[in-house]
């Protein structure tokens, strides 16, 4: 009988160890999943991956880009930046497109954003800069810049706003209105006719930052996201 007890008393202490080795375990972060028939298909556009993205490992093919009707279709793969250079903006502008994410969180298990870049020099090269404004589907936004290295505009997390299209859950759809506007002193970034952030221009075109507000505009879309855009266009101020 001692012997049944201690055998059973070492299987019970040898699956309470693991249990607690594998919840001791570090979460490991979602790492990007690479879309299988991915590239670009749009015709003038290119890409470029963030550079955490390429130590990891990853290529712009990771990502795909299509055009379909004047419909451009994204789904990511690596955190990219996509663009057309033929796109220039300069002086006081707004750039808009529509952001349509059909099945929110499809490709994740939280919220990843997208949304309108402009400002763009250098693109594609280590000496890149541009400003984005991104929209999560959970109702907050961000806006970041590169300049090469990445820099915070609006606060590090990410901000709420009761502008901000919500996903009634996983799977549905929502819609975002995304705008930037440059105009002599401030960079803006409107949501669903909202005005979500402002920004002195002084602040964001430093060192280290945006060489200019003058520049490409483009999209741009966190890893392991899908949705289409339309409307994308630029109109003068």
């Amino acid at each position: 009988m001692r012997l049944v007890y201690g055998s059973a008393f070492a299987v019970a202490f040898a699956l309470c160890s693991s249990s607690l080795i594998g919840a001791q375990a570090p979460v490991q972060p979602d790492g990007a999943v690479a879309v299988k028939d991915g590239g670009i298909f749009a015709k003038g556009w290119a890409g470029k991956i963030d550079a955490q993205e390429e130590k990891a490992g990853q290529v712009l093919n990771n990502a795909r880009l299509a055009e379909k009707g004047g419909v451009l279709e994204v789904r990511t793969g690596p955190a990219v930046t996509y663009w057309n250079p033929a796109n220039m903006a300069a002086g006081n502008y707004t750039v808009k497109a529509t952001f349509t994410e059909s099945n929110y969180m499809g490709l994740n298990d939280h919220p990843h954003p997208y949304g309108i870049v402009i400002g763009g020099n250098d693109l594609g090269t280590a000496t890149q800069s541009f400003i984005y404004c991104s929209a999560y589907g959970n109702g907050t936004f961000i806006v970041r810049g590169m300049g090469p290295a990445p820099f915070a505009v609006s606060q590090r997390k990410a901000e709420p706003n009761a502008a901000i299209g919500k996903a009634a859950g996983k799977g549905s759809a929502v819609k975002q209105d995304i705008a930037m506007t440059v105009t002599a002193d401030k960079i803006e970034c409107s949501v669903n006719g909202t005005v979500v952030g402002s920004y002195a221009k002084a602040d964001v075109v430093a060192a280290g930052k945006l060489k200019s507000t003058d520049g490409v505009y483009g999209i741009r879309f966190a890893h392991n996201t899908e949705a289409t855009v339309t409307g994308f266009s630029m109109t003068k101020q």
